[in-house]
């Protein structure tokens, strides 16, 4: 028996310029190159937009509901002493809230109120209080204040401030590279604290134990 095979006439074994034409004419099967592409690039564009508006909401959340990212209101220092009862926080002491993420502070014991006005970068000497982010600026631990000394000290690492976020210098002091960063706060007509948890200002270097600007421990040893 012959290998040989003849082709039909109709269906040419080489794809000639009419044989190509034809096919080009037929229904492609299944997907084409064209709709594969349209569809990933239809795919991308709704996956970016989708990630959009995400972060658009994501950022603009917090001030739509009050959160954490907007203006908290905290109340007067009064206020802050009956949240905070058991604590020294005429002496000075931090008081935590949480929902502000944030310690809050008199600055001068010595004047019993926190004094109206507004002060963007969160030093907060004019209005005799400052609230402090309570992330410690080394890896994001949560320094807390130890009544022993008064001073916060991060449990992650040691850094340790004084009691108004200022960083202790030197190595036995742990690595932090600046005091705990601040928040911008407005005191209105009544003495009420409102934090601003949007806008943060970077605490300063640290300041050498005995040097001016910093408040010495009320003991030498501390809670951790």
């Amino acid at each position: 028996m012959s290998n040989y095979h003849v082709e039909p006439a109709g269906k040419p074994q080489a794809l000639s310029k009419e044989a190509v034409k034809a096919l080009r004419k037929e229904q492609v099967q299944g997907l084409s190159r064209r709709q594969v592409l349209r569809g990933s690039l239809a795919g991308g564009m709704l996956l970016w937009l989708s990630e959009v508006s995400a972060g658009t909401i994501g950022f603009i959340w917090p001030n739509l509901r009050s959160g954490f990212g907007a203006p908290i209101t905290i109340g007067t220092l009064d206020d802050v002493k009956a949240q905070n009862s058991t604590l020294p926080i005429a002496e000075g002491f931090p008081a935590y809230y949480a929902d502000a993420r944030s310690f809050v502070v008199l600055v001068d014991p010595g004047t019993q109120q926190f004094l109206p006005g507004e002060d963007e970068t969160g030093n907060g000497s004019a209005l005799n209080v400052r609230a402090l982010y309570q992330r410690c600026p080394h890896l994001g631990c949560k320094p807390n204040p130890c009544l022993k000394n008064f001073w916060l000290e991060c449990p992650c690492h040691g850094s340790r401030y004084d009691r108004l976020g200022i960083k202790v210098a030197g190595a036995a002091y742990g690595p932090a590279p600046r005091g705990m960063d601040r928040f911008a706060i407005t005191v209105d007509g009544k003495g009420a604290l409102t934090i601003n948890t949007s806008k943060i200002t970077l605490g300063p270097l640290p300041v050498a134990l005995g040097q001016p600007g910093l408040i010495p421990p009320k003991s030498p040893t501390g809670c951790i």
